[in-house]
């Protein structure tokens, strides 16, 4: 099943495109537009999204770099089964390194370098934001800001890694509204105990908060990949 739709692309250089297609594969992967196991050529996505092979084909080795598809010999290009132990693990890397910052920020009595995160998170109800992908970027800045300001260039660095990574699934977790509510009270109790220089609990609560972030975005991603097996299973039955 192939269902990608992309605006014509002319007069963008090669390696422009290869980006573009890269993020629209990477979205229809993630969205279940592209399902596990579906084959397709690079002729297919070509002629959708009006291009030629050769950005397509840099788009997919990228992906393929990263575990998304395989390459057959003969038989083209294969989206591979999702595989949730991979985004565990690295949830759990995210945790071991925001868990490491906050101890270090309190060892050092630096709690104050996240006062502007107070700013954001610690304030009326009447302050917060309910639409999804706003509240995803100030959580993913949240999470990033506990670590950069330790001033560790290189965790930093792996941490920016990590969360490219996982930034495709985890906007799931803003789907529903009270997982913004819970969102903006766990990050604003995470900043209190950092401040009050608790940090053991602040790195239990955090662990928690990740965890489950985690785990709400299994629960999405499941349903969703039924939904469109179901939807797809009927379409095909529709079409015999």
């Amino acid at each position: 099943m192939i269902d990608i739709k992309a605006p014509a692309t002319t007069g963008k250089n090669a390696n422009n495109l290869a980006v573009q297609i890269y993020t629209q594969l990477k979205a229809d992967i993630f969205d279940f537009r592209l399902l596990p196991g579906d084959k397709f050529s690079e002729g297919d996505i070509a002629t959708r999204m009006q291009v030629s092979r050769t950005p397509v084909r840099q788009a997919l080795f990228w992906l393929q770099r990263e575990g998304y598809v395989d390459v057959h010999f003969r038989s083209g290009w294969q989206v591979r089964s999702f595989d949730f132990k991979y985004f565990e693990d690295l949830y759990e890397v995210r945790i071991m390194m925001e868990t490491a910052a906050i101890g270090t920020l309190v060892q050092r009595n630096e709690t104050h370098k996240l006062d502007t995160l107070r700013e954001i998170w610690c304030g009326p109800a009447s302050t917060h934001l309910g639409e999804p992908g706003k509240v995803a970027a100030l959580d993913e800045a949240f999470h990033a800001r506990l670590v950069a300001a330790i001033d560790n260039h290189e965790m930093v660095r792996m941490h920016q890694d990590v969360t490219e990574r996982i930034r495709i699934i985890r906007r799931l977790d803003f789907t529903k509204a009270p997982r913004i509510d819970a969102t903006y009270r766990e990050h604003a109790d995470i900043l209190d105990l950092i401040a009050a220089g608790n940090a053991a609990s602040a790195q239990q609560m955090l662990s928690e908060h990740i965890a489950e972030s985690r785990d709400e975005v299994k629960r999405i991603t499941l349903f969703m990949l039924q939904n469109a097996r179901t939807q797809y299973g009927s379409q095909a039955t529709s079409n015999a």
